[in-house]
C-alpha cells in the first residue's frame, strides 16, 4: 500500500490535516480523501511501473497537494481563481505545517500544470500532476446519473468522453 507508512501516518492523523475533511473537493469526496485516493494511486501506479522515485517525498507531496484548508466552493473571490492561486497557498500552507523539501514544494506548485506558472521538474512531480488530474476526473464521474446511464446501456466510455462528461453543470444531470 503505502511505502513510508511513518510519513503517511504523520500527515493522516495530523489535526490540521484533517480539516480537509471539512471542505469538499470533487463530487462527493471531501479534499481529505482526494488526497489520500491521490498519495495511495501515485504509490500503486510507481510501484507498478517499477518508477526509482523518492517514495517520501512522494507520499508527502501528494498527500499535502491540496493543503489550502478552504472551501472554495463558498469563496466567490477566491473560488473563481481556486485553479490557478490554490497550489501556492497549499504549499505555503504544507512548508509551515510540516516542512517541505524542494522537490515537495514543487510537487505542490506544479501539480496543476499547465494551468499555473510552475513546471514539474521531477519524476515524482509529473507522477502527481497526472495521478491528480486521473483521480479528479474519476472523484467528478463517480454517481454522475449520465455515467450511470450509459454503463447500464453497455456503451464505451473512452478516456475523452468521460472528461466531456466533467464538464456538464451537475444542474443538468
Amino acid at each position: 500500500m503505502i511505502e513510508n507508512i511513518y510519513i503517511y501516518n504523520k500527515i493522516t492523523n495530523n489535526k490540521l490535516f484533517k480539516k480537509e475533511l471539512n471542505f469538499m473537493q470533487h463530487g462527493s469526496y471531501t479534499v481529505y480523501d482526494h488526497s489520500i485516493y491521490v498519495a495511495k494511486t501515485c504509490v500503486k501506479i510507481a510501484k507498478k511501473l517499477n518508477l526509482n522515485v523518492d517514495y517520501n517525498s512522494l507520499v508527502k507531496g501528494a498527500l499535502l497537494h491540496d493543503y489550502f484548508l478552504y472551501d472554495w466552493h463558498d469563496n466567490d473571490e477566491i473560488g473563481k481563481l481556486h485553479g490557478f492561486v490554490h497550489p501556492k497557498i497549499a504549499m505555503n500552507n504544507a512548508k509551515k505545517d510540516f516542512g517541505l523539501t524542494e522537490k515537495e514544494e514543487n510537487m505542490i506548485l506544479s501539480h496543476m500544470f499547465p494551468m499555473g506558472k510552475s513546471i514539474p521538474k521531477s519524476k515524482e512531480s509529473i507522477l502527481l500532476c497526472l495521478v491528480d488530474k486521473y483521480c479528479a476526473t474519476k472523484e467528478t464521474i463517480s454517481g454522475n446519473k449520465i455515467v450511470e446511464i450509459l454503463k447500464k446501456a453497455n456503451a464505451k466510455l473512452t478516456p475523452y468522453s468521460l472528461f466531456i462528461l466533467t464538464l456538464i453543470p451537475s444542474c443538468f444531470l
